[in-house]
């Protein structure tokens, strides 16, 4: 059954419940269990599930955990009984602690005060081809309340039976790392498209799209000038403001180009889209007025966004070569874009619109623009009318 339900993709904390009720409901004495497995996150080291039934309070069934490698989370894992066996190579760790045996982790000491009679936890490796990132075991903890404990037979139906659910949860971890990566390395509707199977190259989508890409002011000064190892974390800084208010206002962002962002917002309401853009870019505005405060505390950097908006037709899909891909818009549009944020430094504006953007605004947000000339754009065969928020409400 546990085979059965990972295949078919179902959760890792219902395959925990799954299996210890099902493991109870043919006598093995389950009263709490442990299961954790690393992960490949730019956040998160792993994961943590549990199951309870011995009416005890619960800290949820799954927690995501941070760096083990320093700090209090690092002291916390080199005296738990998954850290031991890793230092002596063993797969098994039992203590009978009802029994007489020592509690000799904090754990399992806990699980005694808590009246668990016998304690049995696993650490099953994985091979080096096997291995993803941090992923290279899976540990799981099993402990009873029984006057008895574990008997014979359930030891040896927990240890048969363990590494088939270990199977199971690393499949479906697997899945969860491959839609983390193509998340935050393609961006999140073209990574879930990706995963729906969209990886032929020259398949591409005809798709009305507002499109905004942005870059930093003066990024080429500061890189000159700041120390060699601001320049990553200033790079960090801004995207995060930039990216979490694209994402905050249910745009994609598809592309990092050093200091600059390349993002879409689907135009199927073309209005909504424009009003969820400029949303986008007060929200962003705001957040960098926060960080450059920080900054400045801090004796740190400081810089602008210069951002521009434009709307129009674009192809949306693979692009590249028979090996190496890349999920993206590209078109006439996609070029003006660029040329329109470019002309950001020229006329002294952090935000420029174009004039199709403007006429597709409702009728108040229209009204807070005010032009700032027509331009001879690099590459585009036309002058172009270019707008920008009233310098009033900037």
């Amino acid at each position: 059954m546990i085979v059965r339900r990972g295949l078919e993709g179902m959760a890792v904390s219902a395959l925990l419940q799954l299996f210890c009720e099902k493991s109870g409901s043919l006598g093995l004495p389950i009263n709490r269990a442990l299961m954790v497995i690393d992960t490949l996150h730019p956040v998160h080291e792993g994961h943590v599930f549990r199951w309870r039934n011995d009416g005890q309070e619960d800290d949820g069934p799954v927690r995501e955990y941070g760096s083990t490698s320093e700090g209090e989370a690092a002291q916390t894992w080199q005296r738990s009984p998954f850290f031991h066996l890793l230092q002596i190579g063993q797969e098994e760790l039992r203590r009978r602690i009802g029994f007489g045996e020592s509690s000799d982790f904090p754990v399992i000491q806990d699980m005694k005060d808590a009246g668990h009679t016998d304690y049995i936890v696993f650490a099953h490796r994985f091979a080096a081809e096997g291995t993803i990132g941090e992923m290279d075991c899976f540990y799981s903890a099993w402990s009873t309340r029984h006057p008895d404990g574990f008997s014979d037979t359930n030891i040896d139906a927990l240890r048969r039976l363990i590494p088939v659910l270990g199977l199971a949860v690393k499949s479906a971890s697997l899945a969860q790392i491959a839609g983390t990566l193509v998340d935050v390395y393609l961006g999140r509707d073209a990574g879930q498209r990706v995963l729906r199977g969209r990886i032929r190259r020259g398949v591409a989508d005809r798709i009305d799209a507002v499109l905004w890409f942005s870059d930093l002011r003066s990024f080429t000064t500061i890189t000159d000038t700041a120390r060699p190892n601001e320049i990553i974390p200033l790079l960090n800084d801004y995207a995060e403001a930039v990216i979490t208010a694209v994402h905050e206002a249910g745009g994609d962002v598809l592309k990092l180009i050093g200091d600059g962002t390349l993002a879409i917002f689907r135009a199927d309401d073309p209005a909504a889209a424009c009003a969820s853009a400029l949303a986008a870019e007060a929200d962003m505005r705001r957040r960098v007025n926060e960080l450059n405060e920080r900054r400045k505390a801090a004796e740190q950097p400081v810089t602008a966004v210069y951002v521009g908006l434009h709307i129009g037709e674009v192809f949306y899909g693979n692009i590249g070569s028979v090996d190496r891909l890349d999920f993206t818009v590209v078109g006439p549009a996609v070029n003006e874009t660029s040329r329109i944020a470019s002309m950001c430094r020229s006329v002294d504006r952090p935000l420029l619109i174009s004039s199709e953007f403007a006429g597709t605004l409702p009728d108040a947000a229209r009204a807070t623009l005010v032009s700032v000339g027509r331009f001879a754009l690099r590459g585009v065969g036309r002058a172009k009318e270019l707008l920008t928020l009233d310098p009033a409400i900037l």
